[in-house]
């Protein structure tokens, strides 16, 4: 019953926020196609093709759509050694992660509407059979490109207190919290905050064990 309550409640901000989004990725789409074009072309001449880094991830209700980011690795080439992600992520490819260059292409996702601005990271779809109920819940909300776990640690967080913090925005969403995440995003990106889990390019895999 409270559930439902809350729902209920929540239902105007969602509807104003999927406008929101929306607007926000057309117009940012528009506005920054210049550096969007310029990126594209960098990537093109330092890692070659594909430029565009594309993988199925899920979504609101566990919907599974095309993600797209900016490549920021070679291809793996086992006759190179590419092979893991530390071997094939380059100096380009960390500088582009580091400044959150690689996510603009995501947008498109805002605009199409797998994705919010705001909300829990899209993750892989191998780890849903592996979620808790509560952790499930983090697939109530559409992804987001940014969220609350992101301004808290980023990837050097634990998944268990990554999915508290997924489920505490869920619960919590509101104008007023999307505003304080989106201005400490800008913040963390500027400091380069939490860019990488200690021993790994980016974060430890869901279920991977300490090395």
């Amino acid at each position: 019953m409270g559930a439902e309550v809350a729902r209920r409640t929540r239902r105007p901000y969602d509807v104003a926020k999927r406008a929101l989004d929306a607007a926000a990725s057309a117009v940012g789409l528009v506005v920054l196609s210049p550096v969007i074009l310029i990126t594209a072309l960098v990537v093109r001449l330092n890692l070659g093709s594909p430029v565009l880094f594309t993988q199925p991830r899920p979504g609101r209700g566990g919907r599974v759509f095309r993600l797209y980011k900016f490549r920021s690795m070679r291809n793996v080439d086992e006759s190179r050694g590419l092979v893991t992600d530390e071997q094939r992520l380059t100096r380009f490819g960390r500088i582009l992660r580091s400044t959150s260059l690689d996510e603009l292409p995501s947008l498109w996702n805002v605009l199409h509407g797998d994705m919010s601005v705001v909300g829990p990271r899209p993750l892989l779809v191998e780890y849903l059979p592996r979620y808790t109920p509560e952790q499930s819940r983090r697939h109530e909300v559409r992804p987001g490109i940014t969220g609350l776990a992101q301004v808290n640690g980023r990837n050097t967080v634990e998944w268990e207190q990554r999915f508290a913090l997924d489920v505490q925005y869920v619960d919590q969403r509101s104008f007023a919290l999307d505003a304080r995440i989106l201005v400490d995003t800008v913040r963390s990106v500027v400091a380069r905050e939490g860019i990488s889990a200690e021993g790994h390019v980016t974060m430890r895999k869901f279920g991977e064990a300490d090395a």
